[in-house]
């Protein structure tokens, strides 16, 4: 498995490498300047803003990108566990598998947040902090992508959470002590090809370790932390059994309970998947983490 995932991840980056050295041209009126080429107008105007220059030429991977993101944008993400959809912008991974977002509603249910002062870290798109306010917390959610920070307000306004959710452009942690951490870190030890890939691989494991052994050192007292993480890694052989857990204890942290989910995305039941073995059998949980 471990090899087929490296030999997928090589045609994927060569992939990404040619879509990258296709240019199109791109002319006065956000207009490709190609026949049968899509309009993209909105898509450029929204993934790039008043910066662009015209007439000039973008990536094709790039363009393909933007036209995407424009799509999840105008339709938005269903989101069950908030009864609503999210709007993520460009560059803003959508979170189109729910299970890391059922167990924070579940966790939310089992042990509520009301009244408290939490914070999401690496929220991306927005959802887990708004799965968290509409459970009555006060989130701080954090982002080192300033689109994700802009999504998150916009989605928290159309959701009337405005109030209980505070989107700050940070690494990590926001200052000072919480009640609750919440975090979904990347899953996949492994390199990301593209920037959006970062929400899902996590090279040398480098902000998981971040964020273990600065956690402590954020909870108020009495604080707990929620740490979302799939076991796919493990049974791909990208991480050892065991090291999650060595690296919670070294960082001063002890699990007190533990929820998990199956997955549901449709790859997990793709019999044709060279990786199909270990995503049908891949364990999503959430640990409820005190400092000792």
């Amino acid at each position: 498995l471990l090899e087929t995932f490296r030999a997928e991840r090589r045609q994927r980056r060569e992939a990404h490498l040619l879509l990258s050295r296709l240019a199109v041209p791109v002319v006065d009126g956000l207009r490709v300047d190609l026949a049968h080429a899509p309009e993209a107008a909105e898509a450029l105007r929204e993934a790039l803003g008043p910066a662009l220059a015209l007439p000039g030429w973008l990536p094709l991977r790039d363009l393909l990108g933007m036209i995407g993101a424009h799509e999840w944008r105008v339709k938005g993400v269903a989101v069950p566990a908030l009864g609503a959809h999210i709007h993520p912008r460009y560059g803003v991974f959508a979170p189109v598998r729910g299970e890391h977002v059922d167990l924070v509603a579940e966790a939310a249910r089992r042990w509520s947040p009301a009244g408290r002062r939490a914070l999401d870290v690496g929220t991306g798109s927005g959802v887990l902090a708004f799965v968290l306010a509409r459970a009555g917390a006060r989130v701080t959610a954090t982002d080192l992508s300033s689109a994700a920070v802009a999504s998150t307000r916009e989605d928290a306004a159309r959701l009337r959470l405005s109030a209980l959710v505070e989107p700050v452009e940070a690494d990590l942690f926001a200052e000072g002590r919480f009640d609750l951490v919440v975090c979904n870190p990347p899953w996949l030890p492994a390199e990301a090809i593209t920037p959006l890939e970062r929400a899902v691989y996590d090279p040398g494991s480098g902000f998981l370790g971040r964020l273990l052994d600065g956690l402590a050192a954020h909870l108020a007292p009495g604080g707990e932390a929620w740490l979302v993480l799939s076991d796919l890694a493990e049974r791909l052989g990208l991480r050892a059994p065991g090291e999650v857990e060595a690296r919670l204890a070294a960082a001063g942290l002890e699990v007190r309970e533990v929820l998990a989910a199956r997955p549901v995305h449709p790859r997990s039941r793709d019999a044709g998947d060279p990786l199909h073995a270990a995503r049908a059998a891949e364990v999503t949980s959430l640990r409820r983490l005190v400092a000792i």
